[in-house]
Protein backbone atom coordinates (compact mmCIF):
# COMPACT_ATOMS: atom_id res chain seq x y z
CA UNK A 1 0.00 0.00 0.00
CA UNK A 2 1.37 3.66 -1.07
CA UNK A 3 1.69 6.10 1.92
CA UNK A 4 -0.56 8.42 2.32
CA UNK A 5 0.54 10.68 5.13
CA UNK A 6 3.81 11.46 6.85
CA UNK A 7 3.95 13.23 9.98
CA UNK A 8 5.72 13.59 13.30
CA UNK A 9 3.80 12.20 16.09
CA UNK A 10 5.30 14.22 19.45
CA UNK A 11 4.38 14.24 23.58
CA UNK A 12 1.82 11.57 23.24
CA UNK A 13 0.04 11.17 26.38
CA UNK A 14 -1.52 7.48 26.87
CA UNK A 15 -4.06 7.20 29.95
CA UNK A 16 -4.67 3.40 29.86
CA UNK A 17 -7.71 1.75 31.26
CA UNK A 18 -9.47 -1.22 31.74
CA UNK A 19 -12.53 -2.18 30.18
CA UNK A 20 -14.33 -5.42 30.01
CA UNK A 21 -14.16 -7.04 27.01
CA UNK A 22 -18.43 -7.50 27.06
CA UNK A 23 -18.23 -3.98 26.17
CA UNK A 24 -16.37 -3.78 23.00
CA UNK A 25 -18.24 -6.29 21.36
CA UNK A 26 -19.99 -4.16 18.75
CA UNK A 27 -16.83 -2.26 18.21
CA UNK A 28 -14.58 -4.69 17.00
CA UNK A 29 -14.13 -5.28 13.42
CA UNK A 30 -15.16 -8.08 11.36
CA UNK A 31 -12.07 -10.31 11.14
CA UNK A 32 -9.66 -8.67 13.81
CA UNK A 33 -10.57 -10.30 18.06
CA UNK A 34 -9.17 -8.03 21.39
CA UNK A 35 -5.67 -7.91 22.26
CA UNK A 36 -5.45 -8.87 25.73
CA UNK A 37 -2.34 -8.27 27.83
CA UNK A 38 -1.97 -9.63 31.10
CA UNK A 39 -5.22 -11.04 31.16
CA UNK A 40 -6.58 -7.29 31.01
CA UNK A 41 -8.39 -5.55 28.21
CA UNK A 42 -7.06 -2.17 27.69
CA UNK A 43 -8.68 1.11 26.25
CA UNK A 44 -6.53 4.00 25.83
CA UNK A 45 -7.35 7.80 26.44
CA UNK A 46 -4.48 9.51 23.93
CA UNK A 47 -3.22 13.05 23.32
CA UNK A 48 -0.84 14.05 21.03
CA UNK A 49 0.20 16.52 18.40
CA UNK A 50 0.52 16.51 14.73
CA UNK A 51 3.70 18.39 13.76
CA UNK A 52 4.93 18.66 9.93
CA UNK A 53 2.43 16.80 8.29
CA UNK A 54 2.58 16.40 4.79
CA UNK A 55 -0.51 14.61 2.39
CA UNK A 56 0.90 12.42 -0.24
CA UNK A 57 4.12 14.16 0.05
CA UNK A 58 2.49 17.99 0.30
CA UNK A 59 1.73 20.55 2.89
CA UNK A 60 -1.61 21.74 3.36
CA UNK A 61 -1.62 25.11 4.57
CA UNK A 62 -3.36 25.63 8.24
CA UNK A 63 -2.69 21.49 8.25
CA UNK A 64 0.61 21.17 9.21
CA UNK A 65 0.74 21.21 13.00
CA UNK A 66 -2.32 20.16 15.31
CA UNK A 67 -3.87 18.48 17.90
CA UNK A 68 -5.47 15.11 17.81
CA UNK A 69 -7.29 13.35 21.35
CA UNK A 70 -8.29 9.83 20.67
CA UNK A 71 -9.92 6.80 22.54
CA UNK A 72 -9.10 3.92 21.30
CA UNK A 73 -8.58 0.03 21.79
CA UNK A 74 -6.36 -2.99 21.26
CA UNK A 75 -7.68 -5.96 18.03
CA UNK A 76 -4.97 -8.48 16.43
CA UNK A 77 -6.10 -9.90 13.12
CA UNK A 78 -4.01 -13.21 11.62
CA UNK A 79 -2.62 -12.49 8.39
CA UNK A 80 -0.28 -15.54 6.49
CA UNK A 81 0.03 -16.97 9.64
CA UNK A 82 1.39 -14.05 11.95
CA UNK A 83 -0.71 -11.65 13.82
CA UNK A 84 -0.73 -8.12 13.17
CA UNK A 85 -1.71 -5.92 16.35
CA UNK A 86 -3.36 -2.85 15.79
CA UNK A 87 -6.06 -0.35 17.40
CA UNK A 88 -9.18 0.58 16.44
CA UNK A 89 -10.63 4.32 16.95
CA UNK A 90 -13.58 4.74 19.08
CA UNK A 91 -13.64 8.58 18.50
CA UNK A 92 -10.92 10.87 17.06
CA UNK A 93 -10.83 14.88 18.09
CA UNK A 94 -8.85 17.10 15.76
CA UNK A 95 -9.60 20.69 15.27
CA UNK A 96 -9.68 21.20 11.84
CA UNK A 97 -13.09 20.09 9.93
CA UNK A 98 -10.84 19.12 6.62
CA UNK A 99 -8.60 16.45 8.74
CA UNK A 100 -12.07 14.78 9.56
CA UNK A 101 -14.11 15.11 6.44
CA UNK A 102 -10.77 13.40 4.84
CA UNK A 103 -10.33 10.53 7.46
CA UNK A 104 -13.74 9.98 7.72
CA UNK A 105 -14.55 9.59 3.81
CA UNK A 106 -10.78 8.00 2.96
CA UNK A 107 -11.36 5.64 5.74
CA UNK A 108 -14.24 5.19 7.34
CA UNK A 109 -12.87 6.55 10.73
CA UNK A 110 -15.09 8.26 13.85
CA UNK A 111 -13.25 11.55 13.57
CA UNK A 112 -14.85 14.96 15.13
CA UNK A 113 -13.95 18.60 14.64
CA UNK A 114 -13.75 20.66 18.03
CA UNK A 115 -11.49 23.90 19.40
CA UNK A 116 -8.39 23.06 20.67
CA UNK A 117 -5.06 23.48 22.14
CA UNK A 118 -2.13 22.80 24.05
CA UNK A 119 1.11 23.77 26.54
CA UNK A 120 4.35 22.30 26.41
CA UNK A 121 6.82 23.39 28.92
CA UNK A 122 10.05 21.64 29.82
CA UNK A 123 12.59 22.63 32.89
CA UNK A 124 15.98 20.47 34.20
CA UNK A 125 13.58 18.30 36.48
CA UNK A 126 10.13 18.63 34.73
CA UNK A 127 8.25 17.79 31.28
CA UNK A 128 5.08 19.69 31.15
CA UNK A 129 2.52 18.56 28.53
CA UNK A 130 -1.16 19.78 28.40
CA UNK A 131 -3.91 19.54 25.48
CA UNK A 132 -7.21 21.03 25.75
CA UNK A 133 -10.41 19.97 23.76
CA UNK A 134 -14.04 22.05 24.02
CA UNK A 135 -16.84 20.13 24.23
CA UNK A 136 -20.10 21.12 24.93
CA UNK A 137 -18.91 24.78 26.20
CA UNK A 138 -16.85 23.29 28.57
CA UNK A 139 -13.17 22.69 28.24
CA UNK A 140 -11.61 19.12 28.84
CA UNK A 141 -8.30 18.13 29.30
CA UNK A 142 -5.35 15.45 29.92
CA UNK A 143 -2.51 16.87 31.53
CA UNK A 144 0.79 15.23 32.54
CA UNK A 145 4.07 16.07 34.47
CA UNK A 146 6.94 14.09 33.92
CA UNK A 147 10.46 13.23 34.56
CA UNK A 148 12.51 14.37 31.55
CA UNK A 149 15.05 11.99 31.25
CA UNK A 150 14.30 9.41 28.45
CA UNK A 151 13.62 6.02 28.69
CA UNK A 152 13.66 2.85 26.32
CA UNK A 153 10.50 1.23 26.36
CA UNK A 154 11.52 -2.61 27.41
CA UNK A 155 10.39 -5.75 26.00
CA UNK A 156 7.10 -7.13 27.50
CA UNK A 157 6.21 -4.30 28.74
CA UNK A 158 3.09 -2.24 29.75
CA UNK A 159 4.17 0.96 27.97
CA UNK A 160 5.33 -1.78 24.41
CA UNK A 161 1.94 -3.17 24.77
CA UNK A 162 0.63 0.19 24.69
CA UNK A 163 2.70 1.65 21.71
CA UNK A 164 4.29 -1.25 19.63
CA UNK A 165 0.72 -1.28 17.53
CA UNK A 166 1.02 -0.66 13.94
CA UNK A 167 -2.08 -1.23 12.19
CA UNK A 168 -5.50 0.60 12.23
CA UNK A 169 -8.65 -1.50 11.53
CA UNK A 170 -12.00 0.27 11.22
CA UNK A 171 -15.18 -1.40 11.41
CA UNK A 172 -17.22 -0.40 8.12
CA UNK A 173 -20.17 -2.79 8.27
CA UNK A 174 -20.86 -5.89 9.70
CA UNK A 175 -18.83 -7.85 7.49
CA UNK A 176 -16.04 -5.11 5.78
CA UNK A 177 -13.58 -3.94 7.95
CA UNK A 178 -10.44 -1.24 6.42
CA UNK A 179 -7.27 -1.53 7.35
CA UNK A 180 -3.96 0.55 7.18
CA UNK A 181 -0.40 0.35 8.31
CA UNK A 182 1.23 2.66 10.52
CA UNK A 183 5.32 2.88 10.33
CA UNK A 184 7.47 4.57 12.94
CA UNK A 185 10.15 3.38 14.80
CA UNK A 186 10.36 2.17 18.21
CA UNK A 187 9.96 5.10 21.01
CA UNK A 188 11.58 6.15 23.64
CA UNK A 189 9.26 7.38 26.97
CA UNK A 190 9.26 9.53 30.08
CA UNK A 191 7.87 8.57 33.61
CA UNK A 192 4.73 10.16 34.35
CA UNK A 193 4.86 11.85 37.93
CA UNK A 194 1.58 13.54 38.41
CA UNK A 195 -1.23 13.85 35.65
CA UNK A 196 -4.63 15.21 36.01
CA UNK A 197 -7.43 14.27 33.81
CA UNK A 198 -11.04 16.14 32.95
CA UNK A 199 -13.20 14.28 30.53
CA UNK A 200 -16.78 13.95 29.63
CA UNK A 201 -16.59 10.77 28.43
CA UNK A 202 -19.87 9.58 28.92
CA UNK A 203 -21.52 12.34 26.81
CA UNK A 204 -18.21 12.08 24.38
CA UNK A 205 -17.93 8.50 24.17
CA UNK A 206 -21.35 6.74 25.58
CA UNK A 207 -21.74 5.55 29.18
CA UNK A 208 -20.24 2.40 29.15
CA UNK A 209 -16.86 3.99 27.98
CA UNK A 210 -17.79 7.01 30.74
CA UNK A 211 -17.66 4.56 33.48
CA UNK A 212 -14.82 3.28 32.54
CA UNK A 213 -12.83 6.31 32.19
CA UNK A 214 -14.35 7.68 35.24
CA UNK A 215 -11.95 5.41 37.48
CA UNK A 216 -8.67 5.46 38.13
CA UNK A 217 -6.00 4.84 34.68
CA UNK A 218 -3.95 1.54 34.87
CA UNK A 219 -0.78 3.49 34.22
CA UNK A 220 -0.27 7.21 32.11
CA UNK A 221 3.14 7.47 30.52
CA UNK A 222 4.34 9.72 27.87
CA UNK A 223 5.78 8.61 24.44
CA UNK A 224 8.43 10.50 22.90
CA UNK A 225 6.91 9.61 19.71
CA UNK A 226 8.89 10.35 16.38
CA UNK A 227 8.29 10.92 12.47
CA UNK A 228 5.55 8.51 11.20
CA UNK A 229 4.36 7.14 8.09
CA UNK A 230 0.41 6.00 7.05
CA UNK A 231 -0.37 3.75 4.35
CA UNK A 232 -3.40 3.61 2.32
CA UNK A 233 -6.54 1.62 3.12
CA UNK A 234 -6.90 -1.35 2.08
CA UNK A 235 -9.31 -3.80 3.01
CA UNK A 236 -10.51 -7.25 4.81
Amino acid sequence: MKKFLDAEWQNLVMANYEIDPKLLINHIPAGTELDIWNGKCYVSLVAFMFVNTRIMGFKIPFHINFEEVNLRFYVRYMHENEWRRGVVFVKEIVPKPMISFVANTLYGEHYYTMPMKHKISSSLDQLQVEYFWKFRNEWNHLKVWANPEEKPILPDSEEEFISEHYWGYTKLSEAKTSQYQVEHPRWNYYQVENYDIKCNASQLYGAAFGECLSQKPLSVFLAKGSEVSVRKAGKI
